[in-house]
């Protein structure tokens, strides 16, 4: 995973709570009830995090999940037609998810989690497939792992020490 150093601040970020749980821990005097908010930020140019806050309140979960967020941004690589520059598979833990480039027009084809990590990313031409756990968490994650490990054609023919056009071909 690439860890350019993003400054958020100098982003407009956008966020959207994947899920809310409410988290149960039974004590001696009864129940303790807190609140797991999952997070995605993002500015639909290329940059997306997410981050889990946890708190006795809502509110407070998410503003944590967004600050966590916005401190785990990645860079995400994609082609003039707003889509990734090559197919791969993102995985966390069981959570595997398929991402394929799609030609100008295909729109976004994503189940829930994933869907919310490429839209705030600005990828507006995926497919992409869940594949293993259905954890809401995990899947969000695979998907900005796989997304992360993305490579533009110049990227790698520099690290082959091609031409760009030798790597096309």
């Amino acid at each position: 995973m690439r860890h350019d150093i993003i400054d958020a601040s100098q982003l407009e970020l956008e966020e959207k709570v994947v899920s809310i749980k409410r988290v149960t821990k039974v004590v001696k005097g009864g129940r303790n009830f807190r609140f797991a908010a999952l997070v995605v930020v993002g500015d639909h140019n290329g940059h997306v995090g997410a981050g889990l806050g946890k708190a006795t309140e809502i509110p407070e979960a998410i503003r944590k999940g967004k600050e966590d967020a916005m401190k785990k941004l990645v860079n995400v690589a994609r082609d003039e037609y707003d889509s990734i520059t090559h197919d791969l598979i993102g995985k966390f833990g069981s959570a595997e998810v398929l991402l394929k480039r799609a030609p100008e027009g295909t729109g976004v084809i994503a189940g829930g989690p994933a869907r919310a990590v490429i839209e705030l990313a600005g990828i507006k031409n995926i497919r992409t497939k869940s594949l293993g756990s259905n954890n809401k968490q995990n899947v969000v994650l695979a998907t900005i792992k796989g997304l992360s490990l993305l490579k533009t054609p110049e990227e790698v023919a520099k690290l082959r020490g091609k031409s760009v056009d030798e790597i096309l071909a």
